[in-house]
C-alpha cells in the first residue's frame, strides 16, 4: 500500500483514493505480484494466449490475435477462390465457396468478439469480404451486416425459448418491437 492511499469505506465496497504529488504517478503503475490461483491443491499457470473452441484469448482482452488469425486463415483460401475463378466456375459456386470456406472463418463466434476489435480489425476484416467481391463478380454482405444478422438471430431464439438461461432476460414485446 502506497502511504498516500486513503482507504474510505462505505456499504459493500472499498475505494481507494490516492493523491498524486509533483505528476509521479510511478507508484500506481508498479506491477504488482498476485498470488498463484490454485483450483483444487494445483497451481494454474499464467499465459499470454490461449485457443479455446476456436477463438484465440488475449491475456489482455483485445481481439487482435485472434483477428490475425482469422485473416491468415482467410487469406489462404482466397487464394484458392481464385483458382476456381480462373477455371470460370460461374459466380454462384464461388459464392456457395466463399460461404462455406472463407465467410464461415470470419464468422465463427462473430457475435463474441466482433464488437470489441479495433477499428484496424474490422478493416482487416472486411478487406477480405471486398476481396472476394472482386474476384466473383457479385455483392456480399459486409462483415457488419452478417454480425448484426447473427445477434438478431440469436436474440430471437433466446427469446423465443422460455427454456434458455438468459430467456427471463429479455422482454420478447421489447425486442419484437425492436427487431
Amino acid at each position: 500500500m502506497h502511504g498516500s492511499n486513503h482507504i474510505i469505506k462505505f456499504t459493500d465496497d472499498t475505494t481507494v483514493v490516492g493523491l498524486i504529488s509533483k505528476n509521479d504517478e510511478s507508484a500506481y503503475r508498479e506491477e504488482s505480484d498476485h498470488s498463484p490461483l490454485n483450483i483444487n491443491g494445483s497451481n494454474m499457470e499464467i499465459v499470454k494466449s490461449t485457443k479455446f473452441l476456436g477463438v484465440h484469448l488475449a491475456e489482455d482482452l483485445t481481439w487482435s490475435l485472434n483477428t490475425s488469425s482469422i485473416t491468415k486463415k482467410a487469406q489462404q483460401r482466397l487464394y484458392f477462390l481464385q483458382r476456381l475463378r480462373k477455371a470460370h466456375l460461374p459466380p454462384l459456386i464461388l459464392t456457395t465457396f466463399y460461404r462455406g470456406t472463407i465467410e464461415s472463418i470470419l464468422c465463427s463466434c462473430i457475435t463474441a468478439w466482433f464488437r470489441n476489435c479495433t477499428v484496424s480489425d474490422c478493416k482487416t476484416l472486411q478487406r477480405i469480404v471486398r476481396t472476394a467481391e472482386k474476384i466473383i463478380g457479385v455483392s456480399l454482405p459486409s462483415i457488419m451486416d452478417i454480425y448484426s444478422t447473427r445477434c438478431i438471430l440469436k436474440t430471437n431464439s433466446i427469446v423465443d425459448d422460455p427454456t434458455h438461461p438468459s430467456h427471463t432476460l429479455h422482454a420478447p414485446a421489447i425486442w419484437k418491437e425492436i427487431l
